[in-house]
């Protein structure tokens, strides 16, 4: 498969790594995070641990219109066109919610009307507003389909009840696009943050970011606000559970990399016996697998980033997604490690960007599915089988 990069991408990955590099550091990161307190409290309501103006700017270059079509506010390409920018981005821990709002408003341009999708969706590309998909349940786990959120009929619209957990740039969004169990299968509508019945209870994550806890209690969504409802909404739903997936992958490999690149650095210049510790043949063979591992998620990434749109059937898009995941998952968790290891004591101090790239890369591993859920739907797959008995 072909790995060149067009004119466009190019481009585009210039002026990424132009921002990332200039307007974007660690250092940023770091001052955005914020800290958790011992008793564990919420995050403030002004501390949402980005800058909206950082948003709005990204909005303004086109980057949130990135794999999205034309109708829609985008500029259409793949969806390895977001991978590109996203691993750049994450290779310093910019902390602005890019998957997010590009889940957002890839759910609205699938599903959506014409009015839903103006209303909903260009804001969000514009970088002018932030929608948050909500549908991760205590009781599913990882799999993207509702099973304890309700949704009771309700004249032309419906009534919502259930509960929704670690909702990504939930704390700072307008509105969230919420899954729910329905007669006729499953159904996806948007909730504005206003409305009644609906708390969303802002908390930290693991690695700093933020996100909320949603109960909906009597929730109304009248029509307009319906995206879908039944089998193609459930498609729709499987979709971005992959989407998700691969996003996390392409964002771990950028994680990777840079946890590569600074643990190689520290290795030419940290002096250990009056010599550079590089020089250790053990050291030296430790970062030859870290950078083997980078290679190989890297590798993986791109051809999940390549088939997430494209795969001839569902079974090869969950083949190619879970198998990137998988990947990337075990290959992260060792180069993070070793790269914590490899700067020996400094590497556990809060000081230490290493470890800032290590808690984000955990986070990454869980959101669409960890390595265990994709080993296990990977296994599971006809496509999957069919490959061993060849």
């Amino acid at each position: 498969m072909d790995f060149q990069l067009t004119e466009d991408q190019k481009l585009l990955l210039d002026t990424v790594k132009g921002f990332v590099r200039k307007d974007s550091p660690v250092s940023r990161a770091r001052a955005l995070m914020g800290e958790i307190t011992e008793s564990g409290a919420a995050p403030g309501a002004d501390d949402i641990g980005f800058e909206r103006a950082v948003l709005a700017k990204m909005g303004e270059l086109g980057w949130l219109g990135v794999g999205l079509p034309e109708d829609v506010g985008g500029f259409g390409g793949r969806f390895i066109d977001v991978a590109l920018m996203l691993e750049v981005l994450a290779s310093t821990l910019t902390p602005e919610p890019v998957t997010a709002a590009y889940l957002g408003a890839r759910a609205v341009s699938e599903l959506g009307n014409e009015a839903q999708k103006a209303r909903w969706a260009a804001p969000v590309v514009e970088g002018k507003s932030l929608l948050a998909l909500a549908t991760a349940e205590r009781e599913r786990r990882f799999s993207p389909l509702p099973a304890s959120t309700k949704a009771k009929r309700d004249g032309d619209g419906w009534i919502l009840d259930g509960e929704k957990r670690w909702v990504v740039a939930g704390n700072a969004a307008d509105a969230f696009i919420v899954s729910a169990v329905a007669d006729g299968g499953p159904l996806l509508a948007i909730v504005p943050r206003d409305a009644e019945g609906l708390a969303a209870r802002a908390v930290y994550t693991v690695d700093g970011r933020r996100a909320a806890m949603l109960t909906l209690s009597g929730v109304r969504v009248d029509a307009q606000h319906v995206l879908g409802h039944g089998d193609k909404t459930g498609a729709t739903l499987d979709l971005l559970a992959d989407l998700g997936a691969a996003a996390c992958c392409a964002e771990g490999v950028g994680v990777m990399k840079a946890v590569l690149d600074m643990t190689g650095e520290y290795l030419k210049t940290r002096q250990q016996f009056g010599v550079k510790i590089g020089s250790f043949q053990a050291l030296q063979h430790r970062a030859v697998d870290m950078f083997v591992e980078c290679e190989l998620s890297r590798s993986s990434s791109m051809m999940a980033s390549l088939l997430v749109d494209d795969a001839e059937s569902v079974d090869k898009r969950r083949e190619a997604v879970s198998a990137a995941a998988a990947q990337v998952i075990r290959g992260g968790r060792s180069v993070t490690q070793q790269g914590i290891q490899l700067h020996g004591g400094i590497g556990i101090t809060h000081e230490a960007d290493v470890g800032l790239y290590f808690k984000r890369f955990q986070a990454l591993a869980t959101l669409f599915g960890d390595e265990h859920y994709h080993l296990g739907r990977l296994i599971a797959l006809p496509t999957f089988r069919e490959g061993v008995a060849a």
